[in-house]
């Protein structure tokens, strides 16, 4: 009898020792970050690791007449006068479609641990979406995604390509 007993407590303790440590989500106080890539999430076969956010086609045509690439000198997420001029057109978009979404997708040169490129990458998103938010945009409506040097916009080792792949792009 004892034996039984015995097992049943150590049982007892062990599946409060479960419940306790692994606990239950709780939802994230700051904005989404999305580091990629992920892979494929469970159940979708055909994910392509885009991000995907719902606008009016009046949002999507008009924002595909800004530039939607801000660049970024070597190992710095720092806005430049250039980089905030066409974030304030997107400001400008977002603010009067108080319910439209953008992605802002960080990337980074091929220099540098992958780890460090992806930190960068988030970095570089981060201070387009402060930008933004600073204008007035809901961080709400804005979406962070690092891609770090996985996805160059070209190939090469010159400092001119790396130059194009020091950049965020925002998409809607």
């Amino acid at each position: 009898m004892s034996t039984s007993f015995s097992k049943i407590a150590v049982l007892a303790i062990l599946s409060s020792a479960v419940a306790l440590t692994t606990g239950c989500a709780t939802k994230r106080s700051t904005s989404e970050v999305v580091v990629a890539p992920l892979g494929i999430p469970s159940g979708q076969a055909d994910y392509t690791g885009a991000v995907i956010v719902d606008n009016p086609n009046a949002v999507i045509t008009t924002a595909e007449n800004l530039q939607a690439v801000v660049y970024f000198a070597f190992d710095s997420s720092e806005i430049t006068a250039q980089a905030a001029s066409v974030l304030d057109q997107h400001a400008a978009l977002l603010s009067s479609n108080p319910a439209a979404g953008v992605v802002i997708a960080g990337h980074t040169d091929e220099r540098g641990s992958r780890e460090y490129n992806m930190a960068l990458g988030e970095r570089r998103a981060q201070a387009a979406r402060d930008y933004l938010a600073a204008q007035g945009v809901p961080v709400n409506n804005i979406r962070v995604i690092s891609y770090g040097e996985e996805r160059p916009a070209v190939t090469g080792n010159t400092e001119e390509a790396y130059a194009q792949n020091r950049r965020a792009e925002l998409s809607y």
